[in-house]
């Protein structure tokens, strides 16, 4: 008896099943990056860091939070290369194992009561494998969403990718949420630990996703032509130098996502304001709820108008928005503080957050469209993520200078309003004449 063939795929199958392999992969990815953030905001500088100091401890906690943004361009030139000239799916398979085991060996570490500084120590080296894999993450998730959407819906295919970094650090806050309640004795004994060890099922689950998933049309016939670059760094140099400095101006925008999510949890909940941990973070888990439905509609709107002015919307609201969340949270009033939270971080930051894949994506050609997006987000993520130890700077020895922060991420998001003023426009543009200089 002969067994049916399988029914023929319809021409939106892959491209559904590239955007739920980037969105559940991305999601479990960032799950693991962001559960670091709120453990540096609250636990870290008690476990990790010298208790006889709380505010050098927070600041170095903090900073420890920035070294994975450190090792992002690093990551990016490697994984970026490898991307181009092997393919989307085998950096997307990569990364996800990498960050599993890196964030899993942070639950497992031994605290600074217990070895001193070598718990620092081996803590930021975990970080920095953790950034080595947010490198290629979010570029080859994009790249492989981009390259199988069909061109005139490529912004809200290719937005599935930071919808599911949103929906990633939205698990991370609801996990954070029940381990932040717990007693004290037992949060910075055993509690914290919890949700790093889950990264064990995030690894498992992602990898099972993303093996069955296919290359991209566009990769495999450049790779089938012989069009793969041996060097894609240098073809990317050459041909696309200009774009990419546009694309590390536009990725200061992350500074809006630093300072939202750490910065500010860590002012709000110290002894200057006075607010509640769990409080805080049910703001971060609404905000981030918001964000899942806002991201595939702002996207869905620059297939309509253009990548452009919805990414301007997100690049010049965000850092007005901030100067007023910010001060909501001087005030300790929640409700304003929720509210506030919600139409920066769920709503306005979204426009911009929610298009870029598509936006950085179209500036380049399949040649080197990994490369270009991995390096020129990651160095200017790399900024973003260190934004966070000089906000703690700026806040001065009190840490509740909030104005002085808010003006510093306003000036950090005149990259991406200059990067969004002067970038081509691409959306109409078909897919295979991306890249080129008459496709303006």
């Amino acid at each position: 008896m002969s067994v049916p063939a399988a029914p023929p795929e319809t021409p939106t199958a892959q491209p559904r099943k590239a955007a739920a392999a980037a969105w559940i992969g991305s999601a479990l990815e960032y799950y693991d990056f962001f559960i670091y953030g709120s453990a540096a905001a609250l636990i870290f500088p008690e476990v990790f860091f010298d208790e006889s100091d709380p505010a050098t401890a927070t600041l170095l906690s903090l900073a420890s939070f920035g070294v994975a943004y450190a090792a992002r361009p690093i990551g990016a030139l490697f994984l970026g290369h490898y991307g181009d000239r092997l393919g989307r799916k085998k950096i997307m398979v990569f990364t996800l194992f990498l960050m599993g085991v890196s964030t899993f060996l942070i639950g497992c570490l031994p605290t600074y009561g217990q070895v001193g500084v070598l718990a620092p120590t081996l803590l930021v080296l975990c970080r920095v494998l953790q950034g080595i894999s947010a490198a290629g993450e979010q570029a080859s998730a994009s790249s492989m969403t981009l390259e199988h959407a069909p061109p005139e819906r490529r912004g809200f295919f290719t937005s599935f990718t930071l919808s599911g970094t949103q929906g990633g650090q939205l698990i991370a806050t609801l996990v954070f949420i029940p381990v932040a309640a717990l007693p004290e004795e037992q949060l910075m004994s055993w509690g914290w630990r919890v949700p790093f060890w889950l990264s064990v099922a995030v690894m498992v689950v992602g990898h099972v996703i993303r093996r069955r998933l296919d290359e991209t049309p566009a990769f495999a016939e450049q790779a089938a032509s012989g069009g793969v670059a041996k060097m894609p760094l240098a073809v990317l140099m050459r041909d696309h130098w200009q774009d990419v400095l546009r694309v590390v101006a536009g990725a200061l925008v992350a500074s809006v996502s630093t300072i939202f999510t750490v910065w500010a949890l860590s002012y709000a909940t110290s002894d200057a304001v006075g607010m509640s941990r769990t409080g805080m973070l049910w703001v971060a888990a609404l905000a981030n709820a918001v964000a899942l439905g806002a991201i595939p509609l702002w996207a869905s709107l620059s297939d309509r108008i253009g990548r452009r002015p919805v990414y301007l919307i997100g690049a010049v609201g965000s850092p007005v928005l901030m100067f007023a969340y910010l001060w909501a949270i001087s005030t300790g009033s929640f409700p304003l503080v929720l509210v506030l939270g919600i139409l920066l971080f769920g709503v306005v930051y979204s426009a911009a957050n929610g298009i870029w894949p598509a936006f950085y994506g179209e500036m380049f050609s399949t040649r080197v469209r990994l490369s270009g997006m991995a390096i020129g987000t990651q160095i200017g993520f790399a900024v973003a993520g260190f934004a966070v130890t000089f906000a703690a700077e700026f806040a001065g020895p009190e840490g509740d200078d909030w104005s002085a922060v808010a003006l510093f991420t306003a000036v950090l998001c005149l990259g991406p309003l200059v990067a969004g003023l002067t970038a081509r426009e691409t959306a109409k543009v078909p897919t295979e004449r991306l890249g080129e200089r008459l496709a303006a």
